[in-house]
């Protein structure tokens, strides 16, 4: 296979505000196989927070290609083949690969995987900010979306406050993302105030209060910095009721599914979740939606222009494409 990776700056459409970080751009490594003249795509966007860069991304695939071999169906093989670092650029060598299968075999990668089209609707992420203007982001985002995933972790004493404000505008579930900011006692103190189906990542990764706080948790835990891939899971089943699975995370599609089977077994529940992706990298996470009981794959909403569009959201649903592959196709250029 002819092997090819490069670097795309996705532009935000608004500053993007976490407890950790605010951004206006996100970078992605997007990777093209070609084999028999088809061209598979795939994306994912590296994570600084776990060491990995655009550039070490990119740098992982060129230095790799040659292991890819020539045979777009022995992903298992290619894989295990690939050194187990730098999980977003084996996540779009992973997409890729699945792109490429489905494009010569003339199916969708949901059907090539035996899964149901649909996944659960996506919630849309009102990031970080005060009370008020969160309220006013979730009101006018209400009428697009069934879910709405708060940002909290202002290190302000406000978290009850902004999810108070954010329900008094509007009557859809809930869900809050802390990113690591909180101590046990912070959660502890919150999380019985809040009106919202779980929350994630209230501690930090690893922290020796999570098992104490599932336990006093009135409210599910998920973890999504504690946990990356498969290993990850069963210390996970600890300290959470349930996991947040990205692609650009855990290493891909493959890796995602054993993840998801691991966490049934264990009782745990399971969340898909993205970064700031285009609809290429947001497609793969559409078609393995329907394994999950949440999901969380607006990235590609956030983003002020798609530049692969194919991933349709039809009434606060990811819904991927019919045509074979991942089904989206590269846009050149903004048609504004």
């Amino acid at each position: 296979m002819d092997v090819r990776a490069e670097i795309a700056t996705l532009e935000l459409a608004e500053t993007f505000v976490i407890a950790r970080s605010a951004s206006d751009e996100e970078q992605v490594v997007q990777v093209e196989l070609t084999h028999s003249g088809v061209r598979g795509h795939g994306e994912a966007a590296p994570i600084d927070r776990y060491g990995e860069s655009a550039e070490s991304a990119r740098a992982y695939v060129e230095e790799h290609a040659g292991l890819l071999g020539d045979d777009p169906f022995a992903i298992e093989e290619v894989m295990a083949c690939l050194p187990d670092r730098e999980r977003a650029a084996r996540a779009a060598i992973d997409a890729a690969l699945h792109d490429l299968q489905g494009k010569l075999v003339g199916l969708p990668v949901w059907r090539l995987l035996g899964l149901r089209r649909e996944g659960p609707p996506t919630s849309w992420t009102i990031w970080l900010g005060d009370p008020d203007d969160m309220a006013r982001r979730a009101e006018k985002a209400a009428p697009r979306f069934r879910r709405l995933k708060l940002k909290l972790g202002g290190g302000d004493g406000l978290d009850v406050e902004r999810v108070r404000a954010v329900r008094s505008v509007t009557e859809l579930p809930l869900q809050c993302d802390v990113n690591e900011a909180w101590s046990l006692e912070e959660a502890l103190e919150s999380l019985p105030q809040l009106d919202v189906q779980y929350c994630e990542q209230p501690l930090a990764a690893g922290d020796a209060g999570g098992p104490d706080l599932k336990r006093r948790s009135p409210v599910p835990i998920y973890v999504d910095e504690d946990c990356h891939t498969l290993a990850d899971v069963a210390a996970c089943a600890e300290r959470a009721h349930g996991i947040n699975v990205k692609l650009a995370k855990s290493g891909g599609i493959r890796e995602a599914v054993r993840m998801v089977h691991a966490a049934r077994a264990l009782g745990l529940g399971c969340m898909l979740g993205c970064m700031v992706e285009s609809g290429l990298g947001i497609a793969a996470g559409a078609h393995v939606a329907s394994l999950f009981d949440h999901v969380d794959l607006d990235g590609n909403i956030l983003i002020a222009h798609d530049p692969w569009p194919g991933v349709r959201f039809t009434d606060g649903v990811q819904v991927p494409s019919d045509e074979p592959g991942l089904g989206v196709r590269h846009q050149v250029s903004d048609p504004r």
